[in-house]
């Protein structure tokens, strides 16, 4: 009997990840798709191939879509949609658009000034998260911080390091 129920648990277990799967299907399609018109200089297409995903939540589509918006790639640039997007991007642990929001911060771009406490914040997490040029941007902009702007920030990683990478 104990058998029998580990097994229907164990089906049970496995019908749930073919679901999911299943679903994910067409988002990852969206994207394979959307990057090779992105590649291919089709970028009206790609943002319209992104946006079904980018619209349901998903991190990749919103950091392309950001990065759209960034550098004019079938868009008229603008520098607050892009943070914007990069934004949604980065709270869901995407590490490149945590590197984007930094920069965003680092140069004040799409907002009144500069904030580098929060850029040196989201290069640290982004640096958790395995960028590989976060690391470098964090030891640049710590040269340009006080010692009260780093307290603020390790705060701030502190805070947010538990909810974005909560195993690291």
């Amino acid at each position: 009997m104990y058998r029998t129920k580990q097994v229907f648990k164990r089906m049970g277990q496995v019908l749930a990840l073919q679901t999911a799967l299943i679903s994910a299907g067409p988002a990852l399609a969206e994207l394979e798709i959307a990057r090779d018109l992105m590649e291919a200089g089709k970028f009206e297409q790609a943002r319209h191939a992104l946006w079904p995903a980018a619209r349901s939540g998903n991190a990749e589509a919103e950091e392309l879509i950001g990065v759209m918006y960034a550098m004019g790639l079938g868009v008229e640039q603008d520098f607050e949609r892009a943070f914007d997007w990069y934004l949604r991007s980065a709270m869901k642990g995407h590490p490149g658009a945590q590197s984007g929001v930094a920069w965003y911060y680092e140069l004040g771009l799409g907002m009144p000034a500069p904030d580098l406490t929060r850029a040196y914040m989201w290069y640290v997490l982004s640096a958790i998260g395995n960028d590989p040029d976060a690391m470098i941007s964090q030891e640049e902009v710590v040269k340009k911080m006080t010692k009260e702007q780093i307290e603020k920030a390790h705060v701030l990683i502190d805070d947010y390091r538990v909810w974005l990478y909560p195993f690291r």
